[in-house]
């Protein structure tokens, strides 16, 4: 009998631990993170006797949370992927919109500027069409600062948002070490068995912290669970927790970086240890963010640049050499904050050509300077020393240094990064502007030929420029110059005199006069009009194969590139994440149909031993009775 009653006694005590793990299964099915636990019985070791070994009842082992394991880590790997594109996709879509809509992009006004240009060439003494011409400009350099602004917050909403990521990874770090704390104290109470809710809270942490920054995670013999970024530093160690926080670079005191706090000085975590969002937003300041900044500074600095250099070209209104219609954009060389040296650096275009856009770092080793792309760290071709009458020369920038540098002193020189935010319209004066050329050619009247003139100044500069010159042909094949020795001429020679050139076609007749003179106040010629007209097509930059229409085209196809790849991205990355919480669901989910058929079989289990335990005291009394009489 006491046999039977020991052997119910088990059964009656395993399905009651069932039935309430049944219990809390049902009452956490809502519960974020909530793995679902199953009660694993076995058989107690029965007694030998004559007659063989006596079962002695059933144990519960223990209870188990049902999860994989490879899965839970492969949601990590998904969960910190999500993060980064997710932010990626999100700030990325915001800079398309701005290039590519309609009340916001560069496109219309930049139509606009070069239409209004094209009036002017069409009448260049119209005063109305100089002022729609100004006007024009003012609209473009305002859309270029209104873009320049968007991206400026852009850059500060990056560095808020790695604030308010690192806190967040402080917070997540210091609870999954309390966790480890808890989950050591309570598996020693227990005799080593785990404490499935602790760790089913310590994980749903883990996923929350990968979101932020991308972990890796082992766990240790004594339950801790060990947490380290993507690039293996560590974030938690059993119950301690190592924070991150951020601090200005060194050479962009304004962008700030992600540092982890170690016993000494911070430590900078490489960009490509990262994940998650703090991923996220790292790589659409470098990837997206900075090109663009570069790719419109670039954009605004060529338009000022040629626009300027054509104006002064020609003769205004006034009969002056043009002026500048807008203010070039200074170009910022920002001393390291470790400097300890005087030298500071002042930049300028040296050739528009060559200017590529990328920043470039400077270090001094106490001798000379040496230069490389700031983001790739390539070293860059130089030439010069620096002073005055020997410029520094490099990526199409002249250097002059003042001051005197240490040896370890770096500089970053960004040429068009917040280029767009510094343009400026100048010119206020509608008849500053040079539409005619500097010099104007005619042909005399009386010529018997109808040969037309092309001119084209060559050298602005050249002292010579506005000497009056008489080009009279002797004979088919020769010419004079204001009355002097004749010179050998064959159709499709070019004429060349005191920087301008001129082309004749077709062939003049003999004793054809053409006079060549300097440009007069209120001249209605427009042959730099025409040129300023046809700026926008030129290849004048790239090393003479690009333009600045093609540098427009190139700079909104490649945000949208990249707004576009990161959107794939995201939806593959979804696409990836719900299958495995679907994975996740069939393995650690709780279901309702299965938990109910559990709780009628442990209820019924759990009446059964009941009902032995009823017929043992039967027993019991029975022979009790026996005994008495």
């Amino acid at each position: 009998m006491s046999g039977i009653l020991g052997t119910s006694t088990s059964a009656l005590l395993a399905f009651q631990r069932a039935l309430a793990t049944v219990s809390h299964n049902v009452a956490n099915v809502g519960t974020e993170g909530y793995s679902r636990q199953r009660v694993e019985l076995s058989n107690r070791i029965g007694a030998p006797s004559g007659a063989g070994f006596a079962g002695a009842g059933v144990q519960v082992d223990t209870v188990r949370r049902l999860v994989d394991d490879f899965n839970a880590g492969r949601l990590l790997f998904s969960g910190a992927e999500l993060g980064r594109l997710t932010e990626l996709s999100r700030l990325s879509n915001r800079i398309d919109a701005s290039f590519t809509d309609a009340g916001t992009s560069l496109t219309q006004s930049w139509s606009g500027f070069f239409d209004a240009t094209q009036a002017i060439s069409t009448n260049p003494s119209s005063i109305s069409a100089r002022e729609s011409y100004l006007a024009s400009a003012e609209t473009l350099a305002t859309r270029f600062r209104y873009l320049d602004t968007q991206l400026d917050s852009l850059e500060l909403e990056v560095n808020g948002r790695l604030e308010a990521a690192a806190f967040e990874t402080n917070r997540l770090s210091r609870e999954i070490a309390r966790l480890n704390q808890e989950i050591i104290r309570q598996r020693a109470s227990a005799g080593g068995q785990p404490p499935n809710d602790l760790l089913d809270q310590r994980d749903l942490l883990a996923q929350k912290l990968t979101r932020q920054i991308g972990i890796t995670t082992t766990v240790q013999e004594d339950g801790s669970l060990n947490v380290f970024t993507l690039g293996g530093q560590a974030l938690v160690i059993g119950s301690r927790s190592l924070d991150i926080s951020t601090q200005p670079d060194p050479l962009q005191p304004q962008r700030l970086n992600i540092v982890l706090q170690g016993q000494g000085a911070p430590i900078r975590l490489p960009e490509e240890s990262l994940g998650g969002e703090i991923s996220g937003l790292v790589d659409f300041r470098r990837d997206v963010l900075d090109p663009t900044s570069r790719s419109v500074g670039l954009l605004a600095t060529s338009l000022a640049f040629l626009v300027n250099q054509q104006n002064a070209q020609g003769v205004d209104l006034y009969g002056n050499p043009g002026g500048p219609i807008f203010g070039q954009p200074s170009i910022p060389a920002l001393a390291g904050l470790g400097n300890t040296g005087s030298g500071s650096l002042t930049a300028s275009i040296a050739d528009i050509g060559a200017l590529t856009g990328a920043d470039i770092e400077l270090n001094f080793d106490g001798v000379s300077f040496s230069a490389r792309d700031a983001l790739t760290g390539a070293p860059l071709p130089m030439t010069g020393t620096g002073a005055p009458g020997d410029p520094l020369l490099v990526n199409g920038l002249s250097l002059v240094l003042s001051g005197a540098p240490n040896a370890g002193d770096s500089f970053l020189v960004q040429p068009t990064a917040g280029a767009a935010g510094r343009l400026t319209r100048v010119m206020n004066d509608p008849r500053g502007i040079a539409a005619a050329g500097p010099v104007r050619v005619s042909a005399a009247v009386a010529n018997v030929g109808d040969s037309v003139p092309a001119l084209t100044v060559t050298d602005r500069n050249d002292p010579g420029l506005n000497t009056p010159v008489d080009i009279v042909f002797i004979d088919a094949n020769n010419y004079t110059i204001n009355a002097g020795p004749p010179i050998a001429w064959a159709p499709g020679d070019v004429i060349a005199v005191n920087g301008w050139e001129l082309r004749l076609a077709p062939p003049p007749s003999p004793g054809d006069n053409f006079s060549v003179r300097p440009t007069g106040a209120n001249s209605s010629d427009n042959a730099n009009a025409l040129r300023l007209a046809q700026l926008d097509d030129a290849f004048a930059l790239n090393g003479g194969i690009g333009s600045l229409n093609e540098t427009l085209r190139g700079m909104v196809s490649s945000i949208g590139g990249a707004a576009r790849g990161a959107e794939f991205s995201l939806q593959g990355q979804q696409a990836i994440q719900s299958q495995l919480q679907q994975v996740r669901e069939s393995e650690s989910g709780v279901n309702l149909d299965e938990e109910a058929a559990n709780l009628l079989r442990f209820q019924q289990a759990y009446q059964a031993a009941a009902q032995l335990i009823n017929a043992a005291d039967t027993l019991f009394q029975s022979l009790l009775g026996a005994v008495q009489r």
